[in-house]
């Protein structure tokens, strides 16, 4: 029954939706020991799947309905896709954002010809506020997972990997409130009833794990990660009640498992995603998939420059690349030319270092040194550590 409606949704959506290349993963792969492809749906108009639901949903509406224009509470993605679908088919929109969405999200959907509001702090903040709108202004609400139109237009990627390979052991999945990993494992469990489906949550915001967890709707009092995408509150009782029958299984992953899985794509593969759409590369650490062939959803890749900044760098010190140590030393000459004569010999090259008198225990004699070097890896890290001590200098470090 879901697939049919799945097709529907994608003959409905064809002529506007990219259809997102489906490309092989080298050094993922070798990482896990499996066959790792990436739906890169960052590559999607909107950058993002989320196009896919709202303009599904859009197109079922009755004229009536389109008159009254559409309002939308959305992270950014969905606030994006609604924007875009809205313009195309000549319906006005209001888009509430949380009042911390990325500056680019807010950017593109006011370019996209969104009404943009922003309210909260999070999605469940604005989710109300466009509600309130919604009883004010009797516009029709395009919720961002929450309606069966909207899951059958993100299924439509399940339909796409399917027409490239055959034979998936596994699709990973991000999951924020729900709709993508439900349209998706709809679709994947009737063309494929051996499919195993895994979401990924971060773990600061794992309202989806927890219900199926405890197979009842777990609502978080906050959510905190970097993964902006998928910080959602609270579940929606239509998605929960398709994961709890089609998915197999939901992990979750830190912020620094994020980050490093983002620098691993933008390094080796040229690729840009933001951080939920780097979590279910995250997760293939946690699972066994030795030998197995996996699909792994980027699902979206609207990022702003700082957040791309600080991504590379939590990435960098999970990886080993980055180390930032500090010690204290006599303030006497000769002491910071030794530590960069043993950090050069072990060629460790320094990119910040800060001799400050004032941070040191005891400053009458002695100096507090903090030093950030690029390095090779975690035993490179370790030979450094190694080393300093054996030259007497008892360092903190700082990551």
């Amino acid at each position: 029954m879901h697939l049919k409606e799945i097709r529907k949704a994608h003959n409905n959506i064809k002529d506007i939706i990219n259809k997102t290349p489906l490309l092989y993963s080298p050094i993922f792969s070798a990482i896990n020991n499996c066959s790792l492809y990436m739906k890169c749906e960052n590559l999607q108009i909107t950058g993002a799947y989320k196009i896919r639901g709202a303009l599904n949903k859009i197109r079922t509406l009755s004229e009536e309905e389109k008159s009254k224009g559409v309002v939308c509470s959305s992270a950014g993605n969905h606030a994006q896709g609604v924007a875009y679908a809205a313009k195309l088919l000549g319906v006005n929109s209001t888009i509430v954002m949380p009042k911390n969405t990325p500056y680019l999200k807010v950017q593109s959907t006011k370019e996209f010809g969104g009404n943009v509001v922003l309210h909260g702090n999070c999605y469940d903040d604005a989710f109300l506020k466009a509600k309130f709108i919604e009883s004010q202004n009797n516009s029709v609400f395009i919720h961002p997972f929450n309606d069966i139109n909207v899951i059958y237009g993100q299924g439509t990627i399940a339909l796409e990997i399917f027409e490239e390979i055959e034979n998936i052991d596994v699709i990973l999945c991000p999951i924020g409130g729900g709709g993508l990993i439900s349209g998706i494992s709809v679709a994947a469990k009737e063309l494929n009833p051996n499919i195993k489906i895994i979401g990924v949550q971060a773990e600061g915001a794992n309202a989806m794990e927890q219900s199926f967890k405890y197979n009842n709707i777990v609502c978080l009092n906050s959510v905190n990660t970097i993964a902006d995408g998928i910080a959602v509150k609270c579940p929606g009782e239509l998605t929960f009640s398709i994961i709890k029958d089609y998915v197999d299984d939901i992990v979750t992953v830190s912020d620094k498992e994020i980050a490093e899985s983002f620098l691993i794509l933008c390094e080796k593969h040229k690729i840009l995603a933001e951080a939920s759409g780097a979590a279910s590369l995250a997760a293939l650490k946690k699972l066994n998939l030795s030998g197995k062939k996996v699909v792994s959803i980027i699902s979206g890749g609207n990022i702003d420059m700082l957040t791309i900044s600080s991504l590379i760098s939590d990435g960098l010190v999970e990886r080993g690349r980055l180390f930032c140590f500090s010690v204290e030393l006599p303030d006497t000459p000769g002491q910071l030319q030794e530590i960069s004569k043993i950090l050069s010999e072990l060629n460790a090259n320094v990119v910040q270092l800060e001799h400050n008198q004032f941070k040191a225990s005891n400053r009458l004699k002695n100096v507090l040194l903090e030093v950030t070097v690029e390095t090779n890896g975690i035993e490179h890290i370790e030979l450094i550590k190694l080393t300093l001590n054996e030259n007497g200098f008892k360092i903190i470090q700082m990551y």
